[in-house]
């Protein structure tokens, strides 16, 4: 039996709007894979914690309020610190094309601005999960 992709869907800093992480954490469960789902109002090292506590392969962070440079930039510094180097992450919500390049710069392995579709992020979880598993 395939070992199913580990994904942990998060939400830094004071962004509440919520929605958009939860239909994602949903569809990632549709598709077959482990979700843990933290919520809003996390600190980069509460989100890293659970990272290593739940042992996951992907780390998804949710963002509409405009802040995704520095979160993410916190986010995979705390990441490295803690060894995570072989955990992706995702970038998903209101993500400006232009802001791309430096997100991809600070280490952000997937960038889903919104409107992206189901098939593309899960597509690129399974393929990118079982790329590093090889």
């Amino acid at each position: 039996m395939e070992k199913k992709p580990r994904v942990l869907i998060a939400k830094m800093g004071l962004d509440g709007h919520d929605r958009a992480a939860k239909v994602v954490t949903a569809l990632l469960r549709d598709a077959g894979m482990e979700v843990i789902y933290l919520g809003s109002y996390q600190t980069a090292d509460r989100i890293v914690h659970a990272a290593v506590e739940e042992d996951v392969d992907v780390i998804g962070l949710s963002c509409l309020c405009g802040a995704h440079l520095s979160y993410a930039e916190e986010l995979r510094q705390r990441m490295r610190q803690h060894g995570l180097h072989d955990v992706l992450l995702l970038v998903g919500g209101v993500i400006p094309q232009e802001d791309v390049p430096r997100l991809q710069e600070v280490g952000v392995d997937g960038v889903f601005p919104a409107g992206a579709s189901a098939e593309s992020i899960t597509g690129f979880v399974f393929a990118n999960v079982k790329a590093r598993e090889a």
